[in-house]
C-alpha cells in the first residue's frame, strides 16, 4: 500500500465562504478587471468594484423574492457571465446553487429539481423555459423561474432596490466554511444522478491550495477564455480560481464562435478536456495534408514531440533540435498558438486522460499542459502537474492539504478538506464511498511513482467517461434498451473515446418471430441479417427511446448488433446474468474498433 500527504499551503477558517473573495477585491483592489464581457461592440471590462455592485444587486433581488438562507437555487445555462454571477449572488443571499447541464433532459432536470427541493430556478433560454414547464406541475416547491434571455438579472436588479446593503452582508455572512455552498448532481451507477454536496470548504480549499502552484496561470495580467460548462466542477473551479487570485476572464457560450473568441480575447492560459485538443491536432494535421504541406507538418510534429522528451530527460535539447525547434516555430507552431488566441503559453486538462504523445507536442510548439486528476466528490482538484513539478503520463502531485493512497487493490483514496460531506438525500450511497476511517474511495485505480507523481490505470466502476470529459452512466440507457423485446443485451461503450455507442445483441427467442414478422426466411441467423434496414430501423426506435432520459452528450451516437447473444457458457455473463465488462471489451473490441472507425 502507497500513501503520500502534501501538507497545506492554505488553511481554511471556520467563518470564511466563497463569498470573501469578491468583497476583498473590490476593497483591494477595485479598478482590477476582473471579467471581460462579450457584447455587440466586443469585449467589455467589468472590474473588481463593478462585479461586487452587480454581485450585491442581485443578491438583493433574491432576498426581495424570498429566497431564504439555505434555500436552494438551481442554475442551467451555457457559460455566460450571468452564470458567474448568478452564483455568486445565491451564496451572497445565504442559498445553495444546484448547477444543472443545460443540455439535460427533461426527465434529468425533473430529478434534479424535486430531490434538491429547489425553490427556484434560473434558465437561459425558451428551451429551458419549455423543458422545466414540462415537470413544473409535479415540482410544487418549485416558486420562482427566471429566465436570463427574459431580462431575469435586471428585473431582480430592479426588484431588489428596496432591500438594504447591509442585510446582503448579513446574509452572506451567515454561511461558514462548513456550510453547504452547492449540490452538484453527478452520474450514478443507478443511472439517476447523485447530489455531491460541497461546503465552502471544500472549494476554498482545494482552490487556495491549487493557485500557489499553478503561478505560471494564474497572475496579475493573466487571463483566461472559459468555454467548458460551468455546470462542470472543473470549471466551476476555475470560476473560484480566476476571483480568488484576480485573473481576468470571458466566457464562450457557443464553440462555434471559440476560434473567433479566442483570437479576439487573447487569453494566456485555457481550461479544456482532452478532446479538444485532440481537435486542434488533428483539424491542424488534416489541413496541412490537404493544403500539400503534410510533410512539413509531420517533421514538425517529431521535432516537437522530441524537444519536450528531451525536457523531461537532460532538461535541455540539444542544438540541432533547437534549431529545429526554431525552424518550425515560425512556420507551424506560430500558426497553432495564433489559432488559440496567439498568446496561449499554458493550459490545464482534466475529466479524461490527454495522452503522453499529445502532451509532448502541445509542450514542444509553446503550449505547456497541466494534466490534473479529480472527481465531483473531491471539489474536484485532487492532483495536478505544476510548473516546477511536472512529469508527463501522470496527473501530477497530490495538491497540498491532499492524502492519496493505494489500496490494496490499487483504487485511489483521498482524504482532505477537499472531500464532500457526502451525497444529498442518500446515506447508503456516501457510505459506499466513504469509509469509517475518512477515506474517500474513487472507484478508480492508480499508482503513485517514487516522486510522488500519480498515475491513473484504470477504472473500478463503471461510469463510462469520454473523450469530451463528460461522464456517463450506462445503466439508464441500458435498461431502457433491455426492455425492448427485441433486444437481449447492451452494453454502452465510449470510455476515452469521441461519443457513446452500444453493442447490442438480439433475444434469440424473440428472433424467429421477427423474421416471420417482417418476411425473412426462417433459419436466418442474426449474424446474416444485422446489418439488415429493417432489423437496424426497429434497434434504433429502442436507442432513440433510451435517449430520451439522458442528455445529448450522454446520447448513443451509433450502436452495433452483435452476430451473437452474450452467455455465461461463452464467458460473457455472470452466473446472476450480468454483463462481464472487460471480458466483452477484451472479446469484441474489433466490433468496437468498427464503430470508432479504428
Amino acid at each position: 500500500m502507497q500513501e503520500l500527504t502534501v501538507p497545506p499551503v492554505a488553511t481554511v477558517g471556520s467563518e470564511v465562504n466563497l463569498t470573501d473573495p469578491v468583497w476583498d477585491n473590490a476593497a483591494q483592489a477595485p479598478d482590477a478587471v476582473q471579467f471581460s464581457v462579450r457584447t455587440d461592440s466586443g469585449w467589455q471590462d467589468v472590474t473588481c468594484a463593478q462585479f461586487h455592485r452587480e454581485v450585491v444587486a442581485l443578491a438583493k433581488g433574491l432576498i426581495a423574492a424570498g429566497i431564504e438562507p439555505g434555500d436552494r437555487v438551481a442554475l442551467m445555462s451555457k457559460t455566460r457571465y450571468e452564470w458567474t454571477l448568478t452564483d455568486y449572488a445565491i451564496w451572497s443571499a445565504g442559498a445553495i446553487t444546484v448547477p444543472i447541464y443545460e443540455t439535460s433532459s427533461a426527465e434529468q432536470v425533473e430529478w434534479i429539481l424535486s430531490d434538491s427541493q429547489a425553490v427556484a430556478a434560473f434558465v437561459e433560454t425558451d428551451g429551458h423555459e419549455t423543458c422545466v414547464g414540462q415537470v413544473r406541475d409535479r415540482l410544487p416547491g418549485l416558486r420562482h423561474l427566471w429566465r436570463f434571455d427574459g431580462g431575469a438579472v435586471d428585473k431582480l436588479t430592479n426588484d431588489g432596490v428596496s432591500v438594504a446593503d447591509a442585510e446582503v452582508d448579513r446574509r452572506r455572512r451567515l454561511a461558514g466554511a462548513d456550510d453547504l455552498a452547492t449540490i452538484i448532481y453527478t452520474s450514478g451507477t443507478t443511472g439517476r444522478p447523485k447530489g455531491c454536496e460541497l461546503t465552502h470548504r471544500n472549494l476554498y480549499s482545494d482552490i487556495a491550495n491549487a493557485i500557489p502552484g499553478l503561478d505560471a496561470l494564474f497572475y496579475e495580467g493573466a487571463s483566461t477564455l472559459l468555454f467548458l460548462p460551468l455546470a462542470h466542477s472543473f470549471a466551476r473551479l476555475i470560476q473560484l480560481g480566476v476571483v480568488y487570485a484576480r485573473t481576468r476572464m470571458g466566457h464562450s457560450s457557443d464553440v462555434k464562435n471559440l476560434v473567433a473568441d479566442l483570437g479576439e480575447f487573447k487569453p494566456t492560459f485555457l481550461l479544456s478536456v482532452p478532446r479538444v485538443f485532440e481537435k486542434v491536432y488533428t483539424t491542424a494535421k488534416q489541413r496541412a495534408h490537404a493544403d500539400g504541406k503534410g510533410a512539413i507538418f509531420d517533421r514538425a510534429e517529431r521535432v516537437a514531440v522530441a524537444y519536450s522528451e528531451a525536457l523531461d530527460g537532460s532538461g535541455r535539447a540539444s542544438l540541432g533540435l533547437r534549431l529545429q525547434h526554431r525552424l518550425f516555430d515560425k512556420l507551424v507552431y506560430s500558426k497553432l498558438r495564433a489559432a488559440m488566441g496567439g498568446d496561449c503559453h499554458s493550459a490545464i486538462s482534466g475529466g479524461a486522460p490527454l495522452g503522453a504523445r499529445l502532451a509532448h507536442f502541445f509542450r514542444g510548439i509553446g503550449v505547456t499542459v497541466y494534466e490534473g486528476y479529480g472527481l465531483t466528490e473531491t471539489s474536484p482538484a485532487v492532483a495536478v502537474n505544476l510548473q516546477y513539478a511536472i512529469r508527463i503520463g501522470t496527473v501530477g502531485r497530490p495538491l497540498p492539504g491532499v492524502t492519496v493512497r493505494i489500496a490494496e487493490d490499487k483504487e485511489i483514496l483521498v482524504k482532505g478538506d477537499l472531500v464532500f460531506r457526502g451525497y444529498w438525500n442518500n446515506p447508503e450511497a456516501t457510505a459506499e464511498v466513504i469509509d469509517k476511517d475518512g477515506w474517500f474511495h474513487s472507484g478508480d485505480l492508480g499508482e503513485l511513482d517514487a516522486d510522488g507523481f500519480l498515475k491513473i490505470t484504470g477504472r473500478k466502476k463503471e461510469i463510462i467517461v469520454t473523450a469530451g470529459g463528460k461522464n456517463v452512466a450506462p445503466a439508464v440507457l441500458e435498461d431502457r434498451l433491455r426492455a425492448h423485446p427485441l433486444i437481449s443485451q447492451s452494453m454502452v461503450v465510449g470510455d476515452r473515446r469521441p461519443f457513446i455507442a452500444v453493442l447490442i445483441t438480439i433475444d434469440e427467442e424473440a428472433w424467429p418471430k421477427w423474421l416471420e414478422v417482417n418476411n425473412r426466411p426462417a433459419g436466418t441467423s442474426i449474424a446474416d441479417l444485422r446489418e439488415d434496414e429493417t432489423l437496424r430501423a426497429e434497434i434504433q426506435q429502442a436507442v432513440d427511446h433510451a435517449n430520451e432520459a439522458v442528455s445529448r452528450a450522454e446520447g448513443i451516437r451509433a450502436f452495433r448488433i452483435m452476430p451473437q447473444d452474450w452467455t455465461e457458457e461463452h464467458g460473457e455473463m455472470t452466473p446472476t446474468l450480468k454483463v462481464k465488462r472487460n471480458v466483452v471489451l477484451d472479446k469484441w473490441a474489433s466490433e468496437i474498433a468498427t464503430i470508432y472507425g479504428s
